[in-house]
């Protein structure tokens, strides 16, 4: 996708170094609601395929009882109507996640268990107003694999806030998806280089069937 001079200045400037994977990960799902998953919602796609991935890096992480914190993105009426985030001005289709309607449920296909954390977020990132970094340092977390949509998006936004937070971030490709391939893959190239790892599924799920079991340690 990128010629052999952006790859010179990107090794140049030491870009794309590999970064070290701790004991202890937690699985983040980023907004994987019905209103980014399905064709039929405003700011949806068919991402199918991310989801059925993404249940697989669940169940390695359940296996281990490492923490999985699921996303959603939902305003309330209040918000809505007195457009209160900056956000909306730039994408007003987000004026269409609305508590209590189905785009914000989370996508049915997901093995989401009693035991799993939801956040609902204003913004991009996951870390942005909300508990997650305090939580995952409750939990001891090291490392942040970090799945769902938009992969331009919020995906990025959570995984550049991982790694200022402390945090080894690995990105599974096919747990992340988009609304179009170019923007996907631009992003995808920018947090290989920048912000953390670009993985391949299988390397992920081994990556996490191969950490200690959380309940014995």
């Amino acid at each position: 996708m990128y010629d052999d001079a952006t790859a010179q200045a990107y090794a140049a400037a030491g870009l794309g170094q590999r970064v070290p994977r701790g004991p202890r990960p937690a699985l983040i799902v980023v907004d994987l609601t019905r209103g980014f998953t399905q064709p039929e919602f405003a700011t949806g796609a068919d991402l199918s395929s991310v989801v059925e991935s993404t249940n697989l890096l669940i169940a390695e992480a359940r296996a281990k009882s490492l923490p999985i914190v699921f996303t959603a993105i939902a305003y309330t009426e209040a918000e809505i109507r007195s457009s209160a985030y900056a956000w909306f001005r730039k994408s007003s289709g987000l004026a269409s996640l609305a508590e209590g309607t189905p785009a914000v449920d989370l996508d049915p296909r997901l093995a989401i268990g009693p035991e799993d954390m939801l956040i609902v977020k204003k913004g991009a990132s996951a870390f942005f107003g909300t508990n997650l970094a305090a939580s995952l340092v409750a939990f001891g977390v090291d490392t942040a694999v970090v799945c769902g949509t938009t992969t331009s998006g919020c995906v990025r936004a959570t995984a550049v806030d991982a790694m200022q937070s402390g945090f080894n971030v690995l990105v599974p490709r096919d747990c992340v998806g988009d609304r179009a391939v170019g923007p996907h893959d631009a992003s995808l190239f920018d947090i290989d280089e920048k912000y953390g790892d670009v993985v391949d599924l299988d390397d992920a799920r081994a990556y996490l069937s191969s950490r200690p079991d959380r309940r014995q340690s």
